[in-house]
């Protein structure tokens, strides 16, 4: 074969080659993509199924364990076995179907006689009661002083009902946040007010072998003694045992805020919205908090207004009280067949009448021992108490201000007061006179619902 014609037949064989190349380039491209979409689709995949048996992972586990979400019901069946040996005698085990949980709360203002109010629902051996729960969160948030700017506001609303939901649904862990110092193991000695509970003074929160003791339910002397450590996992527990749940606090100021937890499927909330006359809620102030009111007691005692008495403090009690009974009297969607408002005058005159009112709203049988505290402690005449005493006279406690504050506080207090007192039904004085005689009320009969 001649050399030329060698070089042509090469030039064709590169020609074809040639030909050949693009495609072979493209098709090992294409495959690449492919290849490529191949992965990406593998690796969705596998993320999906991750997720799924994730998803799957977590609700199991969130059914099996007593959440704060879990129907409340349920929690109460899911532990009452377990734990119904410790449980206090004194519930009921004959009936075996469980009525739905209510979720009461004692709402009310500092100094209006709610933790007298309060043992009507902590002497009753089915209600799991806790005392001022929200000192803790006003406490660590506002760092142990007022909430002196606007913005905190709003942050302690939201963090007090996302406290008492938690609460509600025995879920007492969610309080460890708050406390100080912070709770070990889920133990503490600081919550406030623990021996005001029987429910965490009683098994199987408080476990001490003195049980002779246990024959009745424990005075706070007694719990202060003998059961200073908390267990919140035990308490929870307990909480679980018990047939309803009551929460007393004086740190929500307007019942608004408690619209969102009213309408909460998951709870069946009940409001007794306890209320006293401005004159006596700072009268009770002035004995109770001496270094907060001192300006107070220097004007009580020179009838002499100070430069430096705060006037916003009895104000804002005021319309804090008139703004939530306005509410409450309205009767909307959000409150129907859940409010009821007390006058503490009215619990203190006619308390077993009253108590058996309450009992009514809440759709609750009142119990012997209710009726039986109310018959031991009302009638207590001893002049030295506690300034979180239960025990009094109550008919004379509910007008004993009128011998205690000064005329020229009062006149203040009526003006500043002067809506508040006509909506709740409270009579005006005209003279030191008019106001120091005991025979002649100053709460003008009333119903309000």
């Amino acid at each position: 074969m001649s050399r030329n014609r060698r070089q042509v037949i090469q030039i064709r064989n590169c020609s074809k080659v040639s030909s050949v190349c693009p495609h072979w380039q493209t098709s090992e491209m294409e495959g690449q993509q492919k290849t490529m979409k191949c992965s990406w689709k593998f690796v969705l995949l596998l993320v999906c199924i991750c997720l799924a048996v994730q998803y799957i992972a977590i609700h199991s586990i969130h059914n099996f364990l007593p959440g704060p979400y879990l129907d409340s019901n349920l929690c109460q069946q899911c532990s009452r076995h377990s734990l119904e040996s410790s449980y206090n005698n004194s519930v009921s085990s004959k009936n075996t179907i469980v009525p739905a949980r209510k979720h009461i709360l004692l709402f009310s203002q500092t100094r209006s006689g709610s933790s007298f109010t309060g043992q009507l629902f902590n002497q009753n051996p089915d209600i799991f009661y806790m005392y001022e729960p929200l000192y803790h969160t006003q406490q660590a948030i506002c760092n142990y002083s007022e909430c002196l700017w606007k913005p905190m506001d709003r942050i302690v609303e939201v963090v007090n009902r996302d406290l008492l939901f938690n609460l509600y649904t025995c879920d007492l862990h969610f309080l460890e946040g708050y406390i100080k110092p912070e709770p070990k193991y889920h133990l503490t000695a600081s919550l406030f007010r623990q021996s005001a509970s029987h429910a965490l003074c009683s098994p199987p929160v408080c476990q001490n072998r003195n049980m002779e003791v246990m024959k009745v339910q424990p005075n706070e002397s007694w719990c202060y003694r003998n059961c200073r450590v908390l267990n919140f996992t035990l308490a929870s527990m307990a909480c679980q045992l018990r047939r309803h749940v009551s929460i007393k606090t004086v740190r929500i100021p307007q019942i608004s805020q408690l619209r969102l937890l009213t309408e909460d499927p998951r709870l069946d909330l009940r409001i007794v919205h306890l209320v006293r006359d401005p004159r006596a809620i700072l009268a009770s102030r002035i004995t109770a908090f001496p270094s907060k009111y001192t300006a107070w007691k220097i004007w009580n005692a020179t009838d002499k207004q100070p430069a430096s008495v705060d006037l916003t403090q009895i104000t804002k009690t005021c319309q804090d009280m008139e703004d939530s009974v306005n509410i409450g009297l309205e009767k909307p969607a959000w409150l129907h067949g859940r409010y009821l408002l007390v006058r503490y005058e009215d619990l203190a005159l006619n308390p077993e009448a009253k108590a058996k009112e309450i009992y009514r709203f809440l759709d609750l049988d009142i119990s012997n021992k209710v009726l039986e505290w109310i018959s031991q402690n009302t009638n207590d005449t001893s002049k030295i108490k506690s300034v979180y005493s239960t025990k009094r006279d109550s008919k004379y406690a509910s007008e004993r201000w009128r011998l205690n504050l000064g005329f020229d506080i009062v006149k203040t207090v009526q003006k500043l007061c002067n809506n508040t007192l006509n909506l709740l039904g409270y009579k005006i004085v005209q003279s030191q006179v008019e106001l120091r005689n005991m025979s002649n009320s100053l709460v003008e009969p009333e119903t309000f619902n």
